[in-house]
């Protein structure tokens, strides 16, 4: 097997025992609200926005490439005949 796939397959499982280690219920409070959520849940929700959030920025060009972009800017080809120029400057 690749490397890649047996990280993969290490992290999976790695992440399986930790979520099913914490099952118990804890009191989670957001803003005015008390939840009884079991850490599982808290978990797999922070772990699935973390990948989301990961995912966004990496899909976003960094400043470097927009910097690049930016001075190899080429004018598109002159496809003007001269007729054409001579009838525009008129």
């Amino acid at each position: 097997m690749k490397t890649k796939t047996l990280l993969i397959i290490s992290l999976t499982v790695l992440i399986t025992i930790t979520l099913m280690q914490n099952t118990d219920e804890v009191n989670f409070k957001v803003l005015f609200w008390n939840l009884y959520l079991p850490k599982l849940v808290i978990l797999t929700g922070t772990l699935f926005l973390g990948i989301i959030i990961g995912l966004i920025l990496a899909s976003r060009p960094s400043r470097a490439e927009k910097y690049e972009d930016q001075n190899n800017y080429q004018k598109p080809n002159d496809t003007l005949s001269p007729e054409d120029r001579d009838y525009i400057s008129d």
